[in-house]
Protein backbone atom coordinates (compact mmCIF):
# COMPACT_ATOMS: atom_id res chain seq x y z
CA UNK A 1 0.00 0.00 0.00
CA UNK A 2 1.28 2.94 -0.83
CA UNK A 3 0.72 6.05 1.33
CA UNK A 4 0.05 9.66 0.41
CA UNK A 5 1.60 12.46 1.90
CA UNK A 6 5.26 12.86 0.34
CA UNK A 7 6.31 15.72 -2.25
CA UNK A 8 3.52 18.08 -1.13
CA UNK A 9 5.71 20.43 -2.86
CA UNK A 10 5.24 19.31 -6.50
CA UNK A 11 2.61 20.56 -8.73
CA UNK A 12 2.94 17.71 -11.62
CA UNK A 13 0.63 15.16 -11.78
CA UNK A 14 0.42 12.46 -14.14
CA UNK A 15 -4.01 11.77 -14.69
CA UNK A 16 -3.64 9.45 -17.46
CA UNK A 17 -5.03 6.00 -17.24
CA UNK A 18 -5.54 3.07 -19.41
CA UNK A 19 -9.07 1.59 -20.08
CA UNK A 20 -8.82 -1.68 -21.59
CA UNK A 21 -5.96 -0.73 -24.11
CA UNK A 22 -7.51 2.93 -24.61
CA UNK A 23 -5.37 5.78 -23.17
CA UNK A 24 -7.06 8.59 -22.12
CA UNK A 25 -5.65 11.56 -20.82
CA UNK A 26 -7.64 11.66 -17.26
CA UNK A 27 -10.10 9.35 -15.90
CA UNK A 28 -13.77 11.66 -16.45
CA UNK A 29 -16.03 10.51 -18.99
CA UNK A 30 -19.57 11.62 -19.54
CA UNK A 31 -21.66 8.70 -19.13
CA UNK A 32 -24.13 7.69 -21.53
CA UNK A 33 -27.68 8.98 -22.11
CA UNK A 34 -26.48 12.43 -20.17
CA UNK A 35 -24.08 14.29 -23.01
CA UNK A 36 -25.90 13.85 -26.33
CA UNK A 37 -23.68 13.35 -29.04
CA UNK A 38 -21.58 16.11 -27.22
CA UNK A 39 -22.15 18.96 -29.52
CA UNK A 40 -24.75 19.83 -26.69
CA UNK A 41 -22.06 20.82 -24.50
CA UNK A 42 -19.26 22.28 -26.46
CA UNK A 43 -20.59 25.73 -26.01
CA UNK A 44 -19.92 25.29 -22.30
CA UNK A 45 -16.87 23.35 -21.50
CA UNK A 46 -13.82 22.50 -23.62
CA UNK A 47 -14.31 19.09 -24.91
CA UNK A 48 -10.70 18.86 -25.17
CA UNK A 49 -10.57 18.54 -22.13
CA UNK A 50 -12.26 15.00 -20.95
CA UNK A 51 -11.24 12.05 -20.87
CA UNK A 52 -13.61 10.54 -23.06
CA UNK A 53 -17.11 10.77 -24.50
CA UNK A 54 -19.28 8.24 -24.05
CA UNK A 55 -22.62 9.04 -26.43
CA UNK A 56 -25.96 8.58 -25.95
CA UNK A 57 -26.96 4.72 -26.34
CA UNK A 58 -27.33 3.86 -30.21
CA UNK A 59 -29.38 1.29 -32.03
CA UNK A 60 -28.77 -0.08 -35.44
CA UNK A 61 -31.92 1.63 -36.54
CA UNK A 62 -33.47 4.89 -34.77
CA UNK A 63 -36.10 4.85 -31.96
CA UNK A 64 -38.64 6.83 -30.78
CA UNK A 65 -37.97 5.96 -26.95
CA UNK A 66 -40.97 5.62 -24.55
CA UNK A 67 -44.47 8.04 -24.34
CA UNK A 68 -44.04 10.89 -22.17
CA UNK A 69 -44.22 11.87 -19.23
CA UNK A 70 -40.52 10.39 -18.87
CA UNK A 71 -39.09 12.71 -16.22
CA UNK A 72 -39.32 12.92 -12.66
CA UNK A 73 -37.20 14.77 -10.42
CA UNK A 74 -36.49 13.01 -6.91
CA UNK A 75 -34.66 14.35 -3.91
CA UNK A 76 -31.79 13.41 -4.64
CA UNK A 77 -31.34 12.28 -8.33
CA UNK A 78 -34.17 11.89 -10.96
CA UNK A 79 -36.03 9.02 -12.39
CA UNK A 80 -35.92 8.43 -16.56
CA UNK A 81 -37.41 6.23 -19.01
CA UNK A 82 -36.42 7.73 -21.92
CA UNK A 83 -36.23 4.08 -23.50
CA UNK A 84 -33.29 4.81 -25.32
CA UNK A 85 -34.48 7.42 -27.96
CA UNK A 86 -31.55 7.25 -30.54
CA UNK A 87 -30.47 8.73 -34.12
CA UNK A 88 -29.35 5.09 -35.00
CA UNK A 89 -25.83 3.98 -35.94
CA UNK A 90 -25.90 5.22 -39.32
CA UNK A 91 -26.90 8.62 -38.73
CA UNK A 92 -24.62 8.73 -35.99
CA UNK A 93 -21.66 7.89 -38.22
CA UNK A 94 -22.82 10.50 -40.73
CA UNK A 95 -24.11 13.26 -39.27
CA UNK A 96 -22.25 13.42 -35.32
CA UNK A 97 -19.07 11.70 -35.72
CA UNK A 98 -17.60 14.25 -38.15
CA UNK A 99 -17.81 16.89 -35.07
CA UNK A 100 -16.29 15.07 -32.55
CA UNK A 101 -13.79 13.89 -34.56
CA UNK A 102 -12.53 17.52 -34.46
CA UNK A 103 -11.47 16.87 -30.73
CA UNK A 104 -8.82 15.41 -29.24
CA UNK A 105 -10.85 13.17 -26.65
CA UNK A 106 -11.73 9.71 -27.44
CA UNK A 107 -15.15 8.56 -27.94
CA UNK A 108 -17.17 5.69 -26.61
CA UNK A 109 -20.00 4.83 -28.68
CA UNK A 110 -22.97 2.95 -26.38
CA UNK A 111 -24.51 0.79 -28.47
CA UNK A 112 -27.15 -1.80 -27.43
CA UNK A 113 -30.13 -3.96 -29.04
CA UNK A 114 -33.18 -6.21 -28.98
CA UNK A 115 -31.56 -9.64 -30.09
CA UNK A 116 -27.66 -10.71 -30.03
CA UNK A 117 -27.77 -10.13 -34.04
CA UNK A 118 -28.58 -6.34 -33.51
CA UNK A 119 -25.91 -5.89 -30.91
CA UNK A 120 -23.39 -7.31 -33.71
CA UNK A 121 -24.49 -5.19 -36.52
CA UNK A 122 -24.54 -2.22 -34.15
CA UNK A 123 -21.06 -3.19 -33.11
CA UNK A 124 -19.63 -3.96 -36.61
CA UNK A 125 -21.06 -0.56 -37.98
CA UNK A 126 -19.38 1.37 -35.17
CA UNK A 127 -16.27 -0.77 -35.31
CA UNK A 128 -15.40 0.55 -38.88
CA UNK A 129 -16.11 4.36 -38.49
CA UNK A 130 -13.12 6.53 -38.11
CA UNK A 131 -13.60 8.39 -34.97
CA UNK A 132 -15.02 5.75 -32.69
CA UNK A 133 -11.89 4.83 -30.14
CA UNK A 134 -14.35 2.36 -28.46
CA UNK A 135 -17.43 0.51 -27.65
CA UNK A 136 -19.74 0.24 -24.65
CA UNK A 137 -22.08 -2.54 -24.64
CA UNK A 138 -25.35 -1.71 -23.13
CA UNK A 139 -26.89 -4.51 -21.34
CA UNK A 140 -28.79 -2.95 -18.15
CA UNK A 141 -31.09 -0.15 -19.34
CA UNK A 142 -34.18 -0.63 -17.28
CA UNK A 143 -36.09 1.05 -19.10
CA UNK A 144 -37.02 -1.47 -21.84
CA UNK A 145 -39.79 -4.08 -22.03
CA UNK A 146 -39.41 -7.80 -20.13
CA UNK A 147 -36.87 -10.13 -22.16
CA UNK A 148 -34.65 -7.28 -22.94
CA UNK A 149 -33.58 -7.17 -19.39
CA UNK A 150 -32.26 -10.64 -19.27
CA UNK A 151 -28.98 -9.43 -21.56
CA UNK A 152 -27.73 -7.89 -18.24
CA UNK A 153 -29.54 -10.16 -15.77
CA UNK A 154 -28.93 -14.06 -16.79
CA UNK A 155 -25.61 -15.14 -16.97
CA UNK A 156 -25.60 -17.69 -19.43
CA UNK A 157 -27.25 -15.05 -22.22
CA UNK A 158 -24.97 -12.35 -21.06
CA UNK A 159 -21.55 -14.52 -21.38
CA UNK A 160 -23.37 -15.54 -25.23
CA UNK A 161 -24.05 -11.64 -26.04
CA UNK A 162 -20.60 -10.46 -24.58
CA UNK A 163 -19.06 -13.23 -26.21
CA UNK A 164 -20.68 -12.83 -29.43
CA UNK A 165 -20.02 -9.13 -29.79
CA UNK A 166 -16.30 -10.01 -28.82
CA UNK A 167 -16.12 -11.96 -32.02
CA UNK A 168 -16.94 -8.58 -33.81
CA UNK A 169 -14.81 -6.07 -32.97
CA UNK A 170 -11.11 -5.10 -32.22
CA UNK A 171 -11.82 -1.79 -30.41
CA UNK A 172 -11.69 -1.96 -26.84
CA UNK A 173 -15.13 -3.68 -25.68
CA UNK A 174 -16.73 -2.29 -22.58
CA UNK A 175 -19.89 -4.22 -21.21
CA UNK A 176 -21.99 -1.82 -18.75
CA UNK A 177 -23.31 -3.28 -15.55
CA UNK A 178 -27.05 -3.53 -13.95
CA UNK A 179 -27.10 -3.19 -10.57
CA UNK A 180 -30.22 -4.74 -10.63
CA UNK A 181 -28.71 -8.51 -9.85
CA UNK A 182 -28.55 -10.76 -7.16
CA UNK A 183 -24.98 -10.78 -7.11
CA UNK A 184 -22.83 -8.02 -9.05
CA UNK A 185 -19.20 -9.95 -8.82
CA UNK A 186 -20.84 -12.78 -10.56
CA UNK A 187 -21.95 -10.57 -13.66
CA UNK A 188 -18.48 -8.69 -13.52
CA UNK A 189 -16.60 -11.99 -13.88
CA UNK A 190 -19.18 -13.38 -16.33
CA UNK A 191 -18.09 -10.00 -18.58
CA UNK A 192 -14.48 -10.69 -17.97
CA UNK A 193 -14.42 -14.27 -19.15
CA UNK A 194 -16.91 -13.70 -22.30
CA UNK A 195 -13.90 -11.07 -23.47
CA UNK A 196 -14.15 -8.14 -22.21
CA UNK A 197 -11.84 -5.37 -22.14
CA UNK A 198 -13.62 -3.34 -19.07
CA UNK A 199 -16.93 -3.24 -17.42
CA UNK A 200 -18.53 0.19 -16.57
CA UNK A 201 -20.88 0.11 -13.60
CA UNK A 202 -23.43 0.85 -12.19
CA UNK A 203 -26.52 1.67 -14.56
CA UNK A 204 -29.70 3.08 -13.14
CA UNK A 205 -31.53 1.48 -10.13
CA UNK A 206 -34.93 0.76 -11.12
CA UNK A 207 -37.64 2.75 -8.97
CA UNK A 208 -41.31 4.48 -9.25
CA UNK A 209 -42.76 7.91 -8.07
CA UNK A 210 -46.94 8.00 -7.89
CA UNK A 211 -49.36 10.90 -8.43
CA UNK A 212 -50.89 10.41 -5.41
CA UNK A 213 -54.46 12.88 -6.41
CA UNK A 214 -54.56 10.88 -9.33
CA UNK A 215 -53.38 7.16 -7.84
CA UNK A 216 -51.59 7.14 -10.94
CA UNK A 217 -47.78 6.28 -11.89
CA UNK A 218 -46.01 9.77 -12.82
CA UNK A 219 -44.06 8.13 -15.70
CA UNK A 220 -46.03 6.95 -18.49
CA UNK A 221 -43.26 3.62 -18.79
CA UNK A 222 -44.62 3.32 -15.35
CA UNK A 223 -40.95 2.30 -13.82
CA UNK A 224 -38.10 4.24 -14.70
CA UNK A 225 -34.12 4.94 -13.42
CA UNK A 226 -32.80 6.42 -10.81
CA UNK A 227 -29.99 8.20 -10.89
CA UNK A 228 -27.80 10.93 -9.37
CA UNK A 229 -26.58 11.50 -5.76
CA UNK A 230 -29.45 8.76 -3.80
CA UNK A 231 -27.28 5.59 -5.51
CA UNK A 232 -24.04 6.62 -5.18
CA UNK A 233 -23.54 4.74 -2.21
CA UNK A 234 -24.80 1.56 -3.70
CA UNK A 235 -22.49 2.36 -6.52
CA UNK A 236 -19.07 2.75 -4.72
CA UNK A 237 -19.88 -0.27 -2.73
CA UNK A 238 -20.56 -2.90 -6.18
CA UNK A 239 -17.59 -1.06 -7.70
CA UNK A 240 -15.66 -1.92 -4.42
CA UNK A 241 -16.59 -5.24 -4.72
CA UNK A 242 -16.23 -5.94 -8.61
CA UNK A 243 -12.82 -4.60 -8.02
CA UNK A 244 -11.66 -7.67 -5.95
CA UNK A 245 -13.42 -10.05 -8.53
CA UNK A 246 -12.22 -8.99 -11.59
CA UNK A 247 -8.98 -7.62 -13.40
CA UNK A 248 -10.18 -5.75 -15.82
CA UNK A 249 -10.59 -1.76 -15.52
CA UNK A 250 -13.71 -0.72 -13.92
CA UNK A 251 -15.47 2.67 -14.75
CA UNK A 252 -17.43 3.77 -11.97
CA UNK A 253 -20.85 5.71 -12.31
CA UNK A 254 -23.66 6.36 -10.29
CA UNK A 255 -24.26 9.87 -8.85
CA UNK A 256 -21.07 11.67 -9.21
CA UNK A 257 -21.24 15.29 -8.75
CA UNK A 258 -18.09 16.62 -7.36
CA UNK A 259 -14.24 15.76 -7.37
CA UNK A 260 -14.95 13.89 -4.10
CA UNK A 261 -17.05 12.03 -5.21
CA UNK A 262 -15.28 10.77 -8.61
CA UNK A 263 -12.53 10.18 -5.57
CA UNK A 264 -14.62 7.64 -3.81
CA UNK A 265 -14.95 5.71 -6.99
CA UNK A 266 -11.44 5.67 -7.49
CA UNK A 267 -9.70 4.75 -4.22
CA UNK A 268 -12.54 1.96 -4.35
CA UNK A 269 -10.98 0.59 -7.30
CA UNK A 270 -12.67 2.33 -10.37
CA UNK A 271 -9.81 3.30 -12.96
CA UNK A 272 -11.99 5.74 -14.40
CA UNK A 273 -15.26 8.02 -13.57
CA UNK A 274 -18.09 8.91 -16.03
CA UNK A 275 -20.10 11.42 -14.62
CA UNK A 276 -24.18 11.51 -15.57
CA UNK A 277 -27.19 13.33 -13.93
CA UNK A 278 -24.30 16.46 -12.53
CA UNK A 279 -24.57 17.29 -16.50
CA UNK A 280 -28.10 18.16 -16.30
CA UNK A 281 -27.69 20.20 -12.56
CA UNK A 282 -24.48 21.95 -13.71
CA UNK A 283 -22.72 21.61 -17.65
CA UNK A 284 -19.41 22.29 -16.11
CA UNK A 285 -19.59 19.73 -13.57
CA UNK A 286 -17.27 17.83 -15.66
CA UNK A 287 -14.48 20.19 -15.87
CA UNK A 288 -14.81 20.70 -11.97
CA UNK A 289 -14.27 17.38 -11.00
CA UNK A 290 -11.08 16.66 -13.25
CA UNK A 291 -9.83 20.20 -11.82
CA UNK A 292 -10.87 18.47 -8.52
CA UNK A 293 -9.06 15.52 -8.73
CA UNK A 294 -5.82 17.09 -9.81
CA UNK A 295 -6.16 19.74 -6.89
CA UNK A 296 -6.40 16.60 -4.29
CA UNK A 297 -3.27 14.74 -5.64
CA UNK A 298 -0.98 17.86 -5.28
CA UNK A 299 -2.41 18.31 -1.76
CA UNK A 300 -1.49 14.73 -1.59
CA UNK A 301 2.04 14.56 -2.78
CA UNK A 302 0.35 12.00 -5.27
CA UNK A 303 2.34 12.07 -8.70
CA UNK A 304 0.48 9.89 -10.55
CA UNK A 305 -3.28 9.11 -10.38
CA UNK A 306 -3.22 5.52 -10.45
CA UNK A 307 -1.58 5.37 -7.04
CA UNK A 308 -4.87 6.00 -5.50
CA UNK A 309 -6.50 3.39 -7.80
CA UNK A 310 -8.03 0.89 -5.66
CA UNK A 311 -6.15 2.23 -2.89
CA UNK A 312 -8.57 1.81 -0.02
CA UNK A 313 -7.86 0.50 3.20
CA UNK A 314 -10.33 -1.47 4.66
Amino acid sequence: MKLFGNNKNSSTVDLSVNIGGLKLKNPVMTASGTFGYGAEYSEFIDLNRLGAIIVKGLSYTPREGNPVPRIVETPAGMLNAIGLQNIGTEAFIKEKLPFLRKFKTPVITNFFGDSIDEFKKSAEALSSADGVHALEMNISCPNKKAGWIIFGTDPKVMGKAVSSVRKTTKLPLIVKLTPNVTDICVMAKVAEDSGADAISMINTITGMAIDIRRRTPILANVVGGLSGPAIRPVAVRMVWQAHKAVKIPIIGIGGIMTAQDALEFLIAGARGVAVGTANFVNPHATIEIIDGIEKFLIEEGVHNINDIIGSLWT
